[in-house]
């Protein structure tokens, strides 16, 4: 599939800047995620892209081919959407095959034929291929309206929150299902959700975006670890990370110019002799994990533990953060890097899956 370019596009409704000044690129087979609270410009620009909308400045390419002027139909893209839009009286088969005898697309019914089958058994919906669409689950039928967009093999899926209008379990289980295809089928999928799970476990790159600004690029990892700025900080993580005044929590070393100080939850370590006093407010046990919430003179922290943490509410306790894991951000909220800010973070980001190994025990100081 080829490259999908975008270069300085701007997008203007009425007195109203939806995107500003993007630039990006999406490389052949590559899964980016647009990340961002509601009206960010995220849809908007899965929009220019498809042709939907057209930018006022800038430049769209598929392909080395500048696609900025064209109509939706010349573009070779492909849109899933929230809702699933499928035909409620035609059959599973029909709805997925419906993109491919669509005019000026018609394949030969043979092709058809084996091209659905392809992508139901990717699916796992093969055994609903009779079946009307209204006979199916809401997973059942979000599956088949992505199927539907993969029948095609178009130059780039757009994807704007496909899996927002499911159950958490039932996202949990497409979320799986869809990497592994895009995987399997070496797609190219721009993707767009507000949801931080989504978008650290699917995305190769994550983009952030900010009142139509594009402010951070990169594996989710980088972006979860080395954020440019405290919004970034704040959008990727759950508990959300700790920000508190330069000068607390015994943080030392820091940058003169830092007035901010970031620590993630699970760097904020708890019975430590040399640390901060602090009383426990609040445990939540969340099976593999539990959220303490702790008061720190005036400060309200998030801490995140091992699953059997020896701590109880009331319990007077000491904390330090882990070395080498404070963010500094200066009195613009940018982060201020550098080597005195310490050395990146060697365990894994927050992304719903059980943490091991030492980096558990040390934050209950076990």
């Amino acid at each position: 599939m080829p490259e999908v370019a975008l270069t300085g596009v701007t997008k203007r409704f009425d007195k109203t800047l939806a995107v500003s000044d993007l630039s990006l690129t999406i490389a052949d087979g590559e899964f980016v995620v647009l990340l961002g609270p509601t009206g960010a410009g995220k849809t908007t620009t899965l929009r220019l892209v498809a042709g939907l909308e057209r930018p006022e400045e800038g430049r769209i390419e598929i392909d080395g081919r500048d696609v900025t002027k064209t109509t939706p139909a010349e573009r070779d893209v492909c849109f899933v959407f929230q809702q699933y839009s499928l035909y409620p009286h035609y059959t599973v088969f029909d709805n997925l095959a419906f993109p491919l005898r669509a005019p000026g697309r018609k394949r030969p019914a043979a092709e058809i034929q084996a091209r659905v089958e392809e992508i139901a058994r990717l699916l796992r919906i093969e055994s609903k291929l009779k079946n009307r669409a209204t006979q199916l689950s809401g997973g059942e039928m979000q599956r088949v309206a992505i199927g539907r967009a993969l029948v095609r093999r178009p130059s780039i899926y757009l994807m704007d929150e496909p899996l927002s209008s499911l159950d958490a379990k039932l996202r949990e289980d497409l979320r799986i299902e869809l990497k592994r295809i895009q995987r399997d089928l070496g797609a190219t999928i721009l993707y767009v959700t507000h949801d931080q799970l989504e978008a650290m476990t699917l995305a190769d790159r994550i983009g952030v975006l900010a009142e139509g600004r594009l402010v951070q690029v990169g594996a989710p990892r980088e972006v979860y670890e080395r954020p440019n700025d405290i919004d970034v900080a704040r959008r990727l993580g759950s508990p959300q990370i700790n920000l508190v005044p330069s000068g607390t929590l015994g943080v030392e070393e820091r940058p003169a110019a830092a007035t901010t100080v970031g620590v993630r939850p699970e760097d904020v370590l708890l019975h430590r002799e040399d640390g901060v006093a602090a009383e426990v407010l609040a445990v939540e046990h969340l099976g593999v994990e539990t959220l303490v919430l702790l008061s720190v003179e005036d400060l309200t922290l998030r801490a995140l533990l091992g699953g059997h943490a020896p701590v109880a509410i009331g319990e007077a306790t000491r904390i330090a953060v882990r070395p080498g894991a404070a963010l500094f951000f200066d009195e613009r909220g940018r982060r201020i890097t550098g080597p005195e800010t310490g050395s990146p973070k060697t365990g894994s980001p927050k992304t719903g899956s059980p943490k091991t190994g030492s980096k558990s025990e040390a934050a209950y100081g076990t």
